[in-house]
């Protein structure tokens, strides 16, 4: 099956599932308010970090350092605001896990680390072997 189709059908599903649990648990009224209170402290959390984000690229750029932690981290803090705006507790949950900075930094880490190993399979799969044979004859 395809994975945006999946996506696009089991996100929504995950979602109301959640939201009827806990809409169970706690009532209907508080948890429209709880995703109210989520999405306004989401955003402005993430306007925070993204300040942040913004001065420490700032000094890399005066340093003369490529800030690409930087790049990375603001287009982290750009996807967790967004999934914070949408409704629904399992897109508030990832989208604080972006904005934390240790969880970030463990994500980014866990990324490049895996990156660099598939790079290092392509390489020992992609080596061909050859002769140079030299025909010029004096």
């Amino acid at each position: 099956m395809n994975t945006f189709l999946l996506f696009f059908i089991g996100l929504p599903a995950l979602e109301i599932f959640l939201m009827i649990k806990i809409g169970g648990e706690i009532g209907a009224l508080n948890t429209i308010f709880l995703i109210f209170l989520t999405a306004v402290i989401g955003v402005y959390y993430a306007r925070i970090q993204g300040m942040q984000t913004l001065r420490s690229g700032l000094v890399n750029l005066y340093q003369n350092k490529v800030p690409i932690y930087e790049l990375i981290s603001g287009a982290s803090i750009a996807f967790a605001a967004s999934l914070l705006i949408i409704p629904g507790f399992f897109t508030d949950f990832i989208g604080f896990l972006l904005l934390v900075p240790f969880t970030r930094n463990v994500l980014f880490k866990t990324l490049i680390k895996e990156k660099k190993l598939n790079n290092r399979e392509d390489i020992k799969t992609n080596i061909i072997d050859g002769e140079i044979k030299d025909d010029k004859k004096d």
